[in-house]
């Protein structure tokens, strides 16, 4: 009787818990049996395997042959076990050494041919395997990927044959040297584009320095949408362990290779977009659209157009930065740290306030339209603004220091300061650090307490108040909080009265 153990990882929301791909060899009539709870396309693996191995020119063993994945509890999907089967069978027929394997994880799905196609997934895999301080044998596809994990050593396969060859020592592959994904950037708009809006963009700026939530109100055709888009570009450069895990959420939600790495990411869902598209889901919980927007920037147009029910699925991730999706087998741990940017219409046709005067909703209809949007949601949203209307000027002339590089330079040094005195952005104070790090005097806090109590302000929101105005020091490299500060955060909070 032969026994062979290959090391391999499944794909459980962004993580990758270990499996072992145990392969028996036993006296009997020849037969192939699967366990350890697989999927679907895990039990078809049996049969790509079996071609595979014999289209490669290896024999394939006529005895009986136990297949066992390791913890047995973890459900297994996709075809990404066939290249750490095919390896275990030949080992256990001892046509490959299986000490060549004690240290190496396999991930690849087998061609009938023997090919070894790309899988989703590997970058999680990898970072794991470097803990692990193991070698990954992958399909070349997902190589540069899996080279993001730096230190780990990587070989990349296109055939079974390959990977045999290296394994026996008959023509061993060099490591994967990475072509460098990290120069693959596309620039983001720049915020020069946008004519005037002075207000706008002062909140704009507000926003990026502290990562606090902002809603636009305003007209159709005053440059929200524009304006949100600009965002990304005045936030700082993710830190590499950010930006690893950007890559990694890209890399489970899709089977391209990863683009624009490592760029903050800008998400803009439909308002038709169901609860599932936006916190995930799915019989295999998968990453929705704030998991996507992780580190980055989610942008909903149209706020009250958004189905209610779909909205307050926001309330807890916003708090929490997390979204934990439960299944009758899983419960799957998503992370979702994203800046929420949303924009609206004052109104159902949009033009409430407009000089012309071409609203005709009814104050009925301007009620219903805002009550779409509770308050515990637009309690969690820090600035609120009302974006005019321009005058029109197709040529406008350029401001200085009204672009995205002035202003990201700015926000860098803000948000320096955030990191060095409290190690997070201000958005994401809590409540002890909130009271140690925007201290006031004594008569300002009577002062905020009067002004919060005369515009019926929660205790929540008086909080995001305060985070508000700390960031408005930061802005102006101050380091108390002073009334100005207050008074200016004040005017991006609305009275809930």
């Amino acid at each position: 009787m032969s026994l062979a153990i290959i090391h391999s990882r499944a794909q459980v929301g962004v993580q990758a818990p270990a499996v072992s791909v145990e392969v028996h060899l036993a006296n009997g009539l020849p037969s192939l049996t699967l366990v350890g709870l697989p999927e679907a396309a895990v039990k078809e693996s049996k049969d790509r395997v079996r071609s595979a191995i014999l289209n490669a020119g290896f024999n394939f063993p006529p005895r009986r042959i136990t297949l066992n994945l390791a913890p047995a509890d973890l459900p297994k999907d996709g075809g990404r076990f066939d290249l750490a089967i095919a390896l275990g069978i030949l080992a256990a027929s001892v046509q490959v050494p299986a000490l060549a394997l004690d240290n190496v994880e396999c991930l690849g799905e087998l061609a009938l041919s023997g090919a070894v196609r790309p899988v989703r997934g590997v970058l999680p895999a990898a970072l794991a395997a470097r803990k692990a301080g193991r070698t990954l044998l992958v399909p070349r596809t997902n190589a540069e990927e899996a080279c993001l994990a730096s230190g780990l050593e990587v070989i990349a396969v296109d055939h079974l044959l390959e990977a045999v060859a290296h394994l026996n020592g008959h023509a061993p592959i060099p490591p994967y040297a990475s072509d460098g994904l990290q120069e693959c950037h596309s620039p983001y708009p720049d915020l020069s584009e946008v004519q005037g809006q002075l207000a706008a963009k002062r909140a704009l700026l507000i926003a990026a320095a502290g990562a606090h939530n902002l809603l636009f109100s305003g007209p159709p055709g005053t440059g929200k949408t524009l304006l949100a888009s600009r965002l990304p570009g005045l936030l700082p450069p993710l830190q590499e362990d950010e930006a690893l895990e950007v890559a990694a959420i890209q890399s489970v939600s899709s089977h391209t290779p990863l683009r624009h790495w490592p760029q903050r990411p800008f998400r803009q869902p439909h308002h038709s977009a169901s609860s599932a598209a936006l916190v995930g889901g799915g019989s295999k919980p998968q990453p929705g659209e704030i998991t996507l927007a992780h580190h980055g920037v989610l942008f909903l147009d149209e706020l009250p157009e958004f189905d209610r029910k779909v909205l307050e699925v926001l309330r807890e991730p916003m708090e929490s930065g997390q979204i934990v999706i439960a299944r009758a087998r899983d419960r799957v741990q998503f992370p979702a740290r994203f800046q929420l940017v949303a924009a609206m219409n004052p109104c159902p046709c949009g033009y409430l306030g407009e000089p012309s005067g071409r609203c005709r909703c009814t104050p009925e209809q301007i009620q219903r339209y805002r009550n779409k949007l509770s308050g515990p949601l637009l309690d969690r949203i820090d600035l609120h603004l009302t974006v005019a209307r321009e005058a029109t000027a197709l040529n406008p002339a350029a401001q200085p220091g009204d672009d995205s590089a002035s202003a990201a330079a700015r926000v860098a040094q803000a948000r320096e300061r955030q990191l060095q005195r409290q190690g997070c952005a201000n958005a994401l104070l809590d409540l002890p650090s909130l009271r140690r790090h925007c201290q006031l005097s004594t008569v300002d806090e009577r002062w905020l307490e009067a002004a919060c109590e005369r515009l019926s302000l929660s205790l929540r929101a008086a909080h995001r108040l305060l985070k508000v105005a700390r960031t408005l020091a930061d802005l102006e490299q101050v380091a108390a909080i002073s009334r100005e500060h207050l008074a200016e955060a004040l005017q991006y909070r609305p009275s809930a009265g």
